[in-house]
């Protein structure tokens, strides 16, 4: 009876102490707290607490959550060393895109990720102010720039050159055509770039030649010696007029002898076989002339622009006869007029 008393108060010692030591440990740990890691709103913290759970600690803090309040691990997780829990509230966002303004609530502090949450897809030449890889502050105004690139192709011409070709056998002032210039063909493969749907440069990338051009060349006269019946003359320029024929009658002057002016020329000048009659814009009163024929008559011969008329205007000449009949005669035809020196 006695072994059984002791035994019983042997076990009951036992339970006790083990109870008290159970207690120490409690309270030691309680004493001790728990090192964690608290994140608010991207302010980061490494602090030692008390409480048991992140819901406690939320609440010994005085850290206010609201319903739309991202709390990681969730409130009712045990606190354990080295534990990290955030804490994220519901930020707002200004997004200027193109002509729209738009407000944004987000969780996130990033650009691009502010964007993405917006609908707002980023391309890989888009930006933003602030850059997209930049955390902003709650309220900040973000503007979004889109770029599109579209490639076009623009054809322009190239001007063909103009080479001359000189020809002692040609008189001076005379010219031909050998070959027609015609103009190349000048491909350029070109970028445009629109920011927001707007046009703001353009760069060419590629400039090809789909065809060459082709060169004119032209013959020119530089003989400068015309050959007459007083041997040769040298003449400095040469024009192809048109040449009509004239002679003191009241036909071709609208003059009778007597009257004011008749038989004299515009250089006040007495008409005569060799006087002409010309537009001094072409060929300036008191120029030396060789009028040489084209059609197989004889030449008219040496001249002098004397002379003017109502109807002479530009590449045209009037030639002075003695009679009608030979004014008559030689009618209208073109002639090589040589401006002698």
């Amino acid at each position: 009876m006695d072994n059984t008393r002791a035994n019983t108060a042997s076990k009951v010692g036992v339970l006790l102490l083990l109870a008290i030591v159970m207690t120490l440990s409690l309270g030691v740990g309680s004493f001790q707290g728990t090192e964690i890691t608290l994140t608010v709103d991207g302010e980061t913290i490494q602090m030692v607490s008390y409480s048991a759970t992140v819901e406690e600690l939320l609440v010994d803090e005085e850290i206010k959550v609201s319903k739309d309040t991202l709390v990681k691990p969730d409130l009712d997780t045990l606190l354990t060393t080295d534990l990290k829990i955030t804490v994220t509230n519901p930020k707002t966002y200004t997004i200027v895109f193109k002509d729209e303004i738009k407000k944004i609530t987000s969780y996130s502090t990033r650009v691009k990720d502010i964007l993405e949450e917006a609908g707002i897809d980023n391309g890989p030449k888009d930006f933003s102010t602030p850059a997209l890889d930049k955390d902003v502050k709650p309220n900040t105004t973000i503007l979004f720039f889109q770029v599109e690139e579209k490639m076009r192709v623009e054809n322009t011409s190239i001007p063909f050159e103009t080479e001359v070709v000189n020809n002692i056998r040609l008189d001076k002032g005379i010219s031909n055509t050998l070959q027609e210039g015609k103009d190349g063909l000048k491909r350029s493969h070109i970028k445009d770039i629109y920011i927001n749907g707007a046009l703001s440069s353009s760069v060419i990338v590629l400039d090809t030649v789909a065809s060459e051009p082709i060169s004119q060349v032209i013959e020119k006269g530089t003989n400068n010696v015309v050959a007459t019946s007083r041997g040769d003359v040298s003449f400095r320029d040469t024009l192809i007029m048109n040449a009509s024929a004239y002679d003191l009658s009241f036909a071709s002057t609208g003059k009778r002898p007597g009257d004011r002016g008749y038989g004299i020329t515009a250089s006040g000048t007495t008409a005569r076989p060799g006087t002409v009659a010309v537009d001094p814009r072409v060929i300036p009163l008191g120029t030396k002339l060789y009028v040489e024929s084209l059609d197989g008559m004889s030449d008219y011969g040496f001249a002098i622009a004397e002379d003017t008329g109502g109807a002479i205007k530009g590449h045209k000449i009037d030639l002075f006869f003695h009679s009608s009949t030979q004014a008559w005669n030689f009618g209208r035809r073109n002639v090589k007029v040589y401006i002698l020196d």
